[in-house]
């Protein structure tokens, strides 16, 4: 990845660690996103569950022309993977509406995920056309262009909506990404912490900034999120393969093939798990034998 220089953070964004991870350490700091469906706009009553789905129809049955019905029912589908129901609804909200930036944001991000990339990416331009201080859709291209491989795009938008004053974590955790893996560990880390402040109930900041930790040499602070990663939820792969990381690092093969062995129970496709099974596994026994 290209190294990420904006013009207006001066010199102080140019400073580089000139720190470099270990392969099995960039693969464990790639993966390191927040959940896809956190995404959508947030709307309190619009969950996913079928009976939320079911009060919103009834809304919609009752005021069938209102645009922000749809918008918070396409929300719903969103979240619960209905993505084409959503993607109706979001249409039938900007046919209402066509000055509705919410709902072309929203629409731009089931673009994304049902993998039209080109729409979703008129999508956001069109909301940021109709409101230029809206900082969701900075944050949803930011990361459409991130996932792309478009570095210096991406980082102009989450430092766009960091410029508005956003409260949005992922604006934070995602510059903090591109920091990352640019070698800019520090600001990775200065990023990641305002992601937890924002967010401490999420586990994405502390496996991000964790991984910055590991690429300084910190171990211990590393370990400390890693673990912490784990307590929020259990259930992440990444958090449980970070803290084999360290135990592989201190020489703890066997901590560290059960910690992979629980990644990759949790995801058998997460390669850092599994590569990371085959190497500890492989520490022990010869450890055994000599």
């Amino acid at each position: 990845m290209a190294k990420v220089i904006c013009a207006e953070n001066d010199i102080r964004r140019r400073a580089w660690t000139g720190v470099a991870l270990g392969a099995m350490t960039l693969l464990a700091a790639c993966a390191s996103s927040p959940n896809a469906l956190t995404d959508l706009t947030h709307i309190d009553t619009a969950q996913g569950s079928e009976e939320n789905i079911a009060s919103l129809t009834a809304v919609i049955e009752r005021s069938p022309n209102d645009p922000e019905a749809y918008n918070i029912r396409g929300s719903a589908y969103g979240r619960a993977g209905r993505y084409r129901e959503a993607l109706e609804d979001f249409n039938r909200a900007i046919a209402l509406d066509p000055t509705s930036y919410r709902a072309y944001a929203n629409r731009a991000l089931i673009h994304r995920y049902m993998g039209n990339q080109q729409s979703a990416l008129a999508d956001y331009n069109q909301a940021i056309t109709l409101n230029p201080r809206y900082d969701v859709a900075y944050i949803g291209r930011g990361e459409l262009y991130r996932l792309a491989g478009r570095t210096q795009e991406a980082f102009r938008d989450f430092e766009r909506a960091i410029q508005l004053d956003t409260t949005d974590p992922r604006a934070y955790h995602r510059r903090g990404l591109l920091y990352q893996a640019s070698g800019q560990h520090q600001f990775a880390i200065e990023d990641f912490t305002k992601a937890i402040s924002l967010a401490p109930s999420q586990p994405y900041g502390y496996n991000g900034r964790g991984i910055s930790y590991l690429a300084l040499g910190d171990d211990e602070n590393a370990f400390a999120d890693f673990n912490t990663a784990i307590r929020l939820d259990e259930n992440l792969a990444e958090s449980w393969a970070n803290q084999a990381l360290v135990y592989e690092r201190r020489g703890e093969p066997d901590k560290a093939a059960r910690s992979y062995a629980r990644a990759a129970s949790l995801d058998p496709d997460y390669i850092p798990a599994r590569e990371g099974l085959a190497r500890t596994r492989n520490a022990s026994t010869v450890a055994s034998r000599s």
